[in-house]
């Protein structure tokens, strides 16, 4: 079953902390994923027309057993249409007043918390365009180490708060997965709004609706994006998936039945001559 959640209110103490973290970090993104059931309505509400979409191709890295998924370490790289390829590395979830000062100044690094109905999570992103002579592609068609996609301050992050003894050449590929990221500007809201659809190998998908803000606009966008959506009939108070979280689900458990399946082969008598 995907990864889903009821989303239930914010308590007061919460509410406390999401207003600190804001406080320290460098953007706010507002989340909404559409039900399932919902999800045609809701795109034809919102006219959003699939050819104007921009195909990317993401992929995860882990180990089989997802060690830095429960380490709070998501490591990740994208082909983009008509953009080239990214890698990042993120944690979360982090306190922006406990991040170095080099590593806040640095140039691909950002702090940003993610909210979506009843819960939220602030992470710092390290991200870098990955050069075609390195390119994703080839590198997970097994072509070069892992590794060569990173830049030297990426390795150094990944490896400060990556589990003992896993490197990341030692990570498995888990992925592709399809992805339809549409931007438009309801002039009801006046600020761009992104609608990604992820097309997951199980033929189920993710329709996610997000707006991003500087925190000192968090609480207006909030408002105005909840106005927005419910008057074209998007409900508010839905399941809530995670898109990274289902994707490695995913991946782990289709390795792991990779794995068992060679090992039962190599298990098998050789057959008598």
């Amino acid at each position: 079953m995907p990864a889903a959640v009821i989303a239930p209110a914010l308590s007061d103490d919460e509410l406390v902390e999401l207003l600190q973290l804001m406080g320290g970090a460098d953007s706010v993104e507002l989340k909404l994923t559409v039900p399932e059931a919902q999800q045609r309505a809701a795109v034809q509400s919102l006219q959003l027309d699939p050819l104007d979409a921009q195909i990317r191709q993401v992929f995860f890295f882990d180990t089989p057993d997802l060690k830095l998924n429960k380490a709070g370490l998501v490591v990740r790289a994208r082909r983009v249409q008509g953009k080239g390829d990214d890698s990042v590395v993120k944690l979360r979830p982090v306190v922006p007043e406990q991040i170095s000062d080099e590593l806040r100044q640095s140039e691909g690094f950002n702090v940003e918390v993610d909210a979506m109905p009843g819960g939220f999570v602030c992470s710092g992103t390290l991200k870098a365009v990955v050069p075609s002579s390195r390119g994703v592609k080839e590198t997970v068609a097994g072509e070069r180490p892992l590794r060569k996609m990173f830049t030297k301050e990426q390795r150094a992050f990944y490896e400060e708060h990556a589990p003992e003894g896993v490197a990341l050449d030692d990570l498995s590929v888990l992925g592709p997965i399809f992805v339809l990221k549409l931007r438009f500007f309801p002039k009801d809201i006046g600020r761009k709004v992104v609608a990604e659809v992820w097309l997951y190998p199980d033929d189920s998908r993710i329709l996610e609706i997000s707006t991003k803000c500087a925190p000192r606009d968090a609480a207006n966008a909030a408002i105005q994006a909840r106005v927005f959506l419910s008057s074209h009939g998007i409900d508010l108070s839905g399941e809530q998936a995670t898109k990274t979280k289902r994707a490695l689900e995913f991946f782990s458990k289709k390795l792991k039945a990779e794995a068992k399946a060679a090992q039962t082969k190599t298990a098998e008598p050789t057959p008598a001559a």
